[in-house]
């Protein structure tokens, strides 16, 4: 019963072994892979950077206004009353 008490033990050294080289390599393959990020990121920048520098800017457009409606004046009911009458409206 022994040997196979030593034996799971063996066993499970030997996969708590793994995983931690097999973390190694992850964090080891994330590590390269941001650094080749952030390098072209600032490849891109400079690029990007340089292009604006040598086209100049395009001059801003001013805001077009809208053209405001004329509100008609306000006529009261009288002169409301009087246009009906004038057309030939009864009331």
């Amino acid at each position: 019963m022994a040997e196979k008490s030593n034996k799971h033990e063996a066993n499970a050294q030997f996969a708590k072994i793994n995983r931690a080289n097999d973390a190694k390599k992850a964090m080891s393959e994330y590590e390269t892979a941001a650094v080749a990020l952030r390098a072209k990121t600032e490849r891109l920048k400079a690029l990007r950077l340089a292009r604006d520098a040598a086209t100049p800017a395009p001059a801003a457009a001013a805001p077009k206004r809208k053209a405001k409606k004329k509100k008609e004046a306000a006529g009261s009911l009288t002169d409301w009353l009087d246009g009906q009458a004038k057309e030939g409206r009864s009331s």
